[in-house]
C-alpha cells in the first residue's frame, strides 16, 4: 500500500462522534494495518452542523463571532466564515435543532431570525459571495425569518450571491416537502404538520403573486425548514450539494487519480442515504473513477440497496447486543468504529 493514497472522510455521527474524530479513529486503524499508507483525512458535512468546522479545515478563513438571536429568539453568539468577498454561514449556529432543550422543540414557535443576522453581518463586513450550509435546523418558517432579520439589519434584500450548500432535495411542498418529512424530526405533531404546510403554501402562493416567479418546487427548497425555498425565492439563490463545495476546496483532480480507497461514514446508513447524503456524495464522486468507497455507519438498514448503489463494503459498528445509549458514549462508539474498521480491513 505504499504508494497508494487513501481518503477518509467521515460525517458526524450525531451524539457521539464529530467528523472529526471518527476521522481519527478510522485513520489510526488505517495506519496501523498499512503503515507505508499516505492517508488523507478530510472533516466533511452536508451542510448541516458541522458545515463551518469542515469548510474552515480545508482552507484560510477568518472566523467571525456575532451576537445573534437563537431559534427562540433568545441572545446568543453564533459564527461564521470570511475570506475576501466570500463568507460561508452556517445556519445551524443560530437556528439549529442542537440550541434547543427536548421540550422546547416546536417548529410553530421557532424562527431562522438569527441566520437572517449572521448573513447581514457578512454582508456588512464586504461579502458578496455568501454560502449558505443548510441543514439540522429547529425550523419551519420557509426562511421569512431570516428575510425579516435581512430587512431589519440592512432596511433591504441585499444584492448578494447566495449559494445554498445542502444535499437534501426536497422541495417546500407536498409528501416529500418540509413540514411532512422533516418537521416531526423537530417536534411536530402531526395537526402541527398540516398547520405548517397549509403556512407554508399560503407564503409561497402570495410570494408568486408578489415576485412573478415561483421556486416552492425546486429541488432543496424544502431544506432546513424551507430556508431554502425563502432564499431561493427572494435572493435568487442557487443550490450544490454541501459534500461537493467541501471536496472541491479539499481535493485537486490530480488527487482522485492517486486515490485507491475511500472509507466514509455517519451516524445511520440506509436508503435516506441514497437520497443524497454525504456517503453518497463521495460514493458519486468515486464511481466513475472505480475507486472502492467503504461504508461504515453506527447502524445500518437496507444493506443490500447501499451494496447495490456501488459501496464495496458497508458495515455497523455496533454489536446487535449493544444498548443504544452506550453504544452513543464517545469512548465506546470509537471503540466499536476501530474494531470494525479492522476487521472490514482484514477482508481486503
Amino acid at each position: 500500500m505504499d504508494s497508494k493514497m487513501i481518503l477518509i472522510a467521515m460525517d458526524s455521527m450525531k451524539g457521539s462522534l464529530s467528523s472529526a474524530e471518527a476521522n481519527e479513529a478510522v485513520r489510526q486503524t488505517v495506519t496501523a494495518c498499512w503503515p507505508d499508507a499516505c492517508v488523507v483525512t478530510i472533516p466533511v458535512s452536508d451542510g448541516g452542523e458541522g458545515f463551518l468546522d469542515a469548510v474552515a479545515a480545508v482552507g484560510t478563513w477568518q472566523r467571525v463571532t456575532v451576537d445573534v438571536l437563537d431559534p427562540l429568539m433568545r441572545p446568543i453568539r453564533a459564527q461564521f466564515l470570511i475570506r475576501g468577498r466570500t463568507a460561508v454561514v452556517e445556519m445551524a449556529q443560530a437556528s439549529g435543532l442542537g440550541l434547543l432543550k427536548v421540550d422546547e422543540r416546536n417548529p410553530l414557535n421557532t424562527t431562522t431570525y438569527g441566520t437572517g443576522q449572521l448573513i447581514a453581518e457578512a454582508v456588512r463586513r464586504g461579502a458578496e459571495e455568501i454560502v449558505v450550509g443548510l441543514g439540522g435546523s429547529a425550523t419551519s418558517d420557509c426562511g421569512r425569518g431570516a428575510l425579516l432579520a435581512l430587512n431589519d439589519e440592512l432596511g433591504e434584500m441585499p444584492s448578494v450571491g447566495i449559494t445554498l450548500a445542502t444535499d437534501v432535495e426536497s422541495p417546500l411542498l407536498g409528501p416529500s416537502g418540509a413540514a411532512r418529512v422533516f418537521a416531526p424530526q423537530k417536534g411536530a405533531t402531526a395537526e402541527m404538520v398540516e398547520e405548517l404546510e397549509r403556512c407554508a403554501e399560503e407564503f409561497a402562493c402570495e410570494s408568486a403573486i408578489r415576485l412573478g416567479h415561483d421556486c416552492r418546487w425546486q429541488p432543496g427548497s424544502g431544506a432546513a425548514g424551507g430556508l431554502g425555498y425563502g432564499l431561493m425565492q427572494y435572493l435568487g439563490a442557487r443550490r450544490i450539494s454541501g459534500v461537493d463545495f467541501i471536496l472541491d476546496h479539499a481535493l485537486c483532480p490530480e488527487d482522485w487519480e492517486r486515490l485507491s480507497l475511500i472509507i466514509t461514514g455517519e451516524g445511520k446508513a440506509d436508503r435516506q442515504t441514497l437520497m443524497g447524503k454525504v456517503p453518497m456524495g463521495i460514493l458519486r464522486r468515486a464511481r466513475p473513477r472505480g475507486i472502492p468507497v467503504m461504508l461504515v455507519a453506527g447502524q445500518v438498514a437496507d444493506c443490500e440497496a447501499l451494496l447495490q448503489a456501488g459501496f464495496s463494503q458497508v458495515r455497523a459498528i455496533t454489536p446487535p447486543e449493544m444498548q443504544l445509549r452506550q453504544a452513543l458514549q464517545p469512548d465506546v462508539a470509537r471503540h466499536n468504529l476501530r474494531s470494525a474498521m479492522s476487521s472490514m480491513l482484514g477482508l481486503l
